[in-house]
């Protein structure tokens, strides 16, 4: 059930909150909205367009009008008694709700304990995000496509707010001030609440651009802040996507294809229709639907079918054809050029000596805690769609086309997400709810099952590395390549696919530009089809390339004889950001100081998003190869750092997700099937396995970077680079396997190291790649 303050705190408006009721007494009030679109994207504000609160609202039985006030945009409601923040940017347990917050609340001279906050409706034109070019969340770029727009939304907001007190008292603005949402006259010591000036207020001009704060005169940027959703999801009143309830809604369990293309053979649905709770049977192409009073009918009706697949010729895929073309066309494919600095071929030739390496990353599932899950009716004049999306206007276009209805019929009720990484980018399994809604004449809620979640996923694509350096007599690189073989991820996200012989930058990021000075340098990228669909999955391209960057830049300076942070340290001279960071972590990881045997510390150091972070990870190897996570420390120069709490978080929780990814994941194809279902194969990393972790934010004063991914990006070479720091082993290929850490003469003890760990790393511990079998020897 829906609130919106939890006592003094932080408050978090859900949709259910916008009755038809709570909406007339909000406008009774004489509502004073303001709110900017993205700067120098579009000027919808000026039009005084404003969503309709029922793109907000679920279950409404008004008009659904939009917003009678004053409406030049759509970040901010000021009522008599509340204030609201509409946040662009889709909450997903990032903290975005609160840093958006905190950008306008800054600006506007409000707590956060006196607003609270609600889901932006899907309206491109007003929440289109500049780095993204549309209404989107991912990619690290919310805080960087938000911080100066949401400021300047709240100071437009204020300024209007003090011109409308000065105008009353008969005194100029720059006599007036604003603190805490009350307008204070400094020459009559007179005050206003802002509630009781916003009608005064819509009269007011709106201005253009207002002047900004400057960091010192930050009252809430930069401190230590409580999450606005901590509340509602502590005493369970938070809804997500899979709580979702509507009067007359069914449940809906399904099984797709195990085969990616397959189709529907033959159905005997007679046993589970016999079933009590049972309410109906649905089916598409390639999926079947049981429909029930509640989940368990629903999921014990589906396992009550008989059903036949064809799974069309998609069944010959399997991982080893997978490499095995990847490889090849490693070798014999036509690449495309990412970035070319420099004669190569001849630097290669003048150096003194040349190292090279190839490296594996298998394909990944996003794997959230929350399962796939959408909430659809379908009525003859329109359709409500209540789920957790990154894209809600895609999600809104995709559902429009299915029904052929027009977007402006379908609501989208965006919920809170219980994880994304990625995932929630795409909009498959929304058009499959709705083309599962559309049978029916009530509102039903599709689950997927753990199982359907991970195998029907769109993995992040597998790639094959090669990468080589020719060394100077100073031991430093003069010349160095790079190419990646793998899928291109926007050929399966674009409705229209991805031209052959184009660059698709999401398979070069992070390889193309290196926190390094490489004086000679050619990347390169030689496309593959994937056998499964494929999505960008969190850290996108620098997760895939900086793993193999860093791993084989820690290689050549073990090479050449150099303690790891020092090499680095002399290719950072022209990058003192990224100097800092690796300083402090050697700094504060106690790097270089004596460990006991099969003790290392690995490093990590890379710039993505707009952010810098250098990660250390100190692990222990024992005798049976078991890895043992001792100690994490970052640093991590972030620009203006908006919420502390929110910076440590961010970089604890991805690097984390990492490690997992590194030390158990992988998904592997047989017969064109996904081999992994759920986390008993495809593990994650567990609460007691975590060591200590200490986080180091370096004081900036740059414009904000990004975070929700760069701790994932640093955490598998740093990881490696300590393991090979314990042992002499060089693992090039992901997940890590134990059975090549098994110290000589330990080979019976490796079994009891890998209790725990999923199908792919047993499988691949059987049958390692050529290039840790060969390093390992």
């Amino acid at each position: 059930m829906p609130t919106r303050q939890h006592g003094p705190a932080y408050g978090l408006l859900l949709p259910a909150d916008l009755t038809a009721a709570s909406r007339r007494r909000f406008l009774a009030g004489g509502a004073f909205l303001l709110g900017f679109a993205w700067v120098g994207q579009n000027k919808a504000w000026a039009k005084g367009e404003e969503p309709s609160l029922r793109a907000i609202r679920p279950g409404n039985a008004d008009s659904g009008a939009a917003f009678d006030g004053f409406a030049p945009g759509g970040f901010i409601r000021i009522g008599k008694d509340n204030i609201v923040f509409i946040i662009p940017n889709t909450e997903m347990g990032q903290g975005i709700y609160t840093g958006e917050a905190m950008l306008i609340a800054e600006e506007l001279e409000v707590g956060l304990d006196q607003i609270t906050v609600m889901a932006a409706p899907p309206n491109e034109k007003l929440y289109a995000q500049p780095i993204l070019k549309s209404q989107a969340t991912g990619g690290s770029s919310s805080i960087r496509g938000a911080w100066e727009p949401l400021r300047q939304a709240g100071a437009a907001a204020r300024t209007m707010l003090i011109g409308a007190a000065a105008q009353r008292w008969s005194v100029s603005a720059q006599e007036c001030y604003a603190e805490r949402g009350v307008v204070h006259c400094r020459s009559n010591g007179r005050s206003l609440p802002y509630g009781a000036l916003i009608a005064a207020a819509t009269k007011q001009p709106v201005p253009q651009k207002v002047p900004l704060k400057t960091p010192d005169q930050f009252k809430l940027l930069g401190r230590p802040m409580r999450r606005i959703d901590t509340p509602a999801k502590v005493n369970g009143s938070a809804q997500f996507g899979i709580d979702v309830r509507i009067e007359g809604m069914k449940i809906a369990a399904l099984e797709i294809c195990p085969v990616q293309g397959g189709r529907l053979a033959a159905l005997d649905d007679s046993a589970a229709r016999a079933l009590p709770g049972v309410v109906d049977i649905l089916r598409i192409g390639d999926a079947v639907a049981v429909v029930g009073d509640h989940y368990w009918a629903a999921k014990k009706g589906l396992e009550a079918l008989k059903i036949v697949w064809n799974p069309g010729p998609g069944a010959s895929n399997s991982s080893a054809a997978m490499w095995a073309t990847m490889k090849q066309a490693s070798d014999t494919g036509k690449p495309v050029v990412g970035r070319t600095v420099g004669d190569v071929d001849r630097a290669m030739k003048d150096a003194k000596s040349m190292l090279d390496a190839a490296y594996e990353l298998p394909m990944l599932a996003h794997a959230t805690m929350e399962p796939i899950n959408t909430t659809v009716h379908v009525r003859p004049d329109g359709c409500e769609i209540w789920v957790g999306t990154q894209v809600p206007t895609a999600a809104q276009a995709a559902a429009a086309q299915t029904l052929g209805l027009p977007v402006e019929k379908v609501a989208i009720h965006n919920q809170l997400i219980g994880g994304g990484f990625g995932r929630r980018l795409a909009v498959d399994s929304i058009t499959q709810a709705v083309l599962f809604a559309k049978q029916v004449s009530y509102p039903i809620k599709v689950i997927w099952s753990r199982e359907q979640d991970t195998r029907h996923d769109h993995f992040r694509p597998a790639y094959y590395d090669r990468i080589a350096c020719g060394l100077g007599p100073d031991g430093l690189p003069i010349a160095w390549t790079h190419r990646t073989t793998g899928a291109s991820v926007l050929g399966d996200y674009l409705p229209t696919g991805f031209p052959e012989g184009q660059l698709d930058t999401d398979a070069v990021e992070g390889a193309v530009e290196t926190p390094y000075d490489l004086p000679v340098v050619r990347v390169d990228w030689v496309r593959t089809k994937s056998p499964v669909k494929v999505n960008w999955w969190r850290g996108v391209g620098p997760t895939h390339n900086v793993f193999v960057v860093e791993s084989f830049l820690d290689e050549v300076a073990h090479s050449v004889g150099r303690d790891p942070i020092e090499y680095r340290r002399a290719l950072l001279k022209k990058n003192p950001r990224a100097l800092g960071a690796l300083n402090l972590v050697a700094e504060k990881s106690g790097w270089g100081s004596p460990l006991p045997p099969r003790v290392g510390r690995g490093v990590s150091l890379h710039d993505s998003f707009g952010s810098y972070l250098a990660l250390v990870v100190e692990v222990e190897v024992t005798l049976a190869g078991t890895i043992k996570l001792r100690r994490l420390t970052a640093a991590v120069d972030c620009g203006i750092n908006i919420n502390p709490n929110s910076v440590i978080a961010q970089v604890e929780g991805g690097t984390i997700f990492g490690l997992s990814a590194a030390l158990y994941n992988g998904i592997t194809l047989t017969g064109g099937a996904v081999d992994q279902g759920n986390f008993n194969d495809y593990r994650q990393i567990r609460i007691d396995e975590i060591p200590s972790f200490d986080t180091h934010i370096v004081p900036s004063r740059e414009s904000p970077g990004g975070l929700g991914e760069c701790g994932t990006v640093s955490a598998a070479p740093a990881l490696g680079n300590a393991i090979f720091a314990a042992t002499g082993q060089r693992l090039r290929s992901l997940p890590f396997q134990p059975a090549l850490l098994v110290e000589k003469g330990s080979e019976k003890q490796v079994i009891a190291g890998m209790v725990g760990l999923g199908a792919v790393a047993l499988a691949a511990a059987a049958t390692t790649s050529k290039n840790d079998t060969e390093q390992a020897a």
